[in-house]
This record gives structure tokens, sequence and C-alpha cells, in this order.
């Protein structure tokens, strides 16, 4: 058992193995798939959008999402209940990604900028029942914005965490693991222009992680993206962890499109 004053974050005790998930962004259809070609057993009831699932590994392999859960694709609910339902039976971990986070704060009632998606997720949420809303604010609200697995051998969070930042829980490396580092400038296309930390990455750990959807996903030391586009027409990918094996299935259609080429 760990100590009461274990941070939220730290569970190197817990080993795996994991399947890990990149950024799903409402796209339930395609995640079932992934799950099902990973070997996981899919139960579910209910028409899309509104379905409850019982999700299991014969094996006892668990997911682990890496956030941006929601807005842009076509059934974030679903996305939704699905993650919520695995890590309510331990059956999956899960992160915060920007996303997820903008997604809490509009349900807490602030004054957050209706944008990149998040239109879409409030739509879908406008035929949910009651309770809903309540339930997914609970459950976002006490996300981890990383997590540090396997003895400390495995960091996984949104947007990737600098080695100085693994064992920190403040505001400065939550920022860095949802938003990941940035000039403060902005691109032609009107995005934040992201500084490529991952290649001056020097550390032990392998740090798993979204948020830039890339167009394959790569080794860069230690450090691997596995955003591989999915609502963009892309793939959904998973990592396999401790085999670094990926594993991936194609987008069933472009759900929206990316302001900037990919």
């Amino acid at each position: 058992m760990l100590p009461q004053n274990t941070l939220h974050f730290d569970r190197r005790h817990d080993r795996g193995p994991f399947d890990i998930v990149g950024d799903v962004h409402g796209c339930a259809g395609e995640l079932e798939l992934l799950l099902g070609k990973l070997g996981y057993s899919i139960e579910h009831s209910g028409r899309a959008g509104l379905r409850d699932y019982e999700i299991s590994h014969p094996q006892g392999r668990r997911a682990v999402f890496l956030g941006d859960l929601v807005d842009r694709g076509p059934r974030s609910p679903d996305v939704l209940r699905l993650v919520m339902s695995m890590v309510e039976a331990g059956r999956a971990l899960c992160v915060s990604g920007n996303h997820d986070d903008k997604l809490r704060r509009w349900l807490l009632g602030r004054d957050v900028k209706v944008s990149h998606g998040l239109g879409d997720t409030i739509t879908q949420f406008q035929t949910q029942p009651d309770g809903f809303r309540e339930t997914v604010h609970e459950f976002l609200d006490q996300l981890a914005h990383h997590h540090v697995l396997d003895d400390g051998a495995l960091i996984v969070a949104h947007a990737g965490l600098v080695e100085d930042m693994h064992y920190q829980s403040g505001g400065k490396a939550r920022g860095f693991a949802l938003y990941g580092a940035t000039t403060g400038e902005q691109d032609e296309y009107g995005l934040p222009v992201r500084l490529d930390w991952a290649q001056d990455y020097a550390g032990d750990a392998h740090v798993v992680y979204g948020h830039m959807a890339v167009n394959e996903a790569v080794w860069v030391n230690r450090t691997i993206c596995i955003d591989t586009g999915c609502v963009f027409g892309g793939q959904l990918t998973a990592l396999r962890w401790p085999e670094r094996k990926l594993v991936t299935v194609e987008a069933l259609e472009t759900y929206y499109a990316s302001l900037r080429p990919r």
C-alpha cells in the first residue's frame, strides 16, 4: 500500500501491462474498433450516442487514455461513458487533456470560448439524460494531469512532460502536461508556435503523449507522440506497454478539418 501522502499522479507501483490510447476526440466507433483489435471484450447496450459499456481484457491488460476524449468528433458522450466505465471498474487510467479541461470549466459555468470543437460536444450533451453532466464533471474534475507508472519507467501526459517535472504537481507542470511548451507566438494558421521539447529530452523514463496530431508515431529520445489525427481522417493509435508495439485503426471518415495541413 502506498503511503497516505503519495501524490495523486505517482503510480510507480502500477506496472501494467497497458494499452496507451492517443487522442480520441469523440471518435467512439474507432475507439471500439481499436479496443477490439487490442483484444478487449466489448459489450454495450443502447444506440450510438447513448451507450452503456462493459469492457475487459481476458489477460487483465488495462487501457491508459491520454486525454482529449471530447470535441470535434461525432460521439463524445459515448467516449466519455466508455472511458468512465473502464476507470470505475479499475480497467483503465486516464489523464486530462486540454479539451477535457475546457469542457470541465464549461460544465462549471465558467466563461470559456466555444471553439475548436467544444460546440459539437455541447450540442451532443443536449440529448443526454439528467445527471450526465454532473457525472462527467465529477470524473473530469478528479483526473490527474499525468501519471508516473511502472517503477518510474513510464510517464503518460497529454502534451508530454520534461524530465524535471515528472514528480511535480504544481501549476507549471500541469500547464505543460495539458498544453506543452509554446513561444507565445502564433503561426500563419493562427495556432501557437510550439517548442519541440522532445528533441532535447535526455531522461531515462519513456514519455508517451498526444496533443499535436502527427502523421506517424515515431520514437524521439524515449518519447513518442501517438496522436495520429483520427478525427482529422488519420488513425487512432495505441502503444502497448511494455512491448512498445503500436496498434492502429483507420478513421472511418474525416470528421473535422485540421487548421494546420497534415
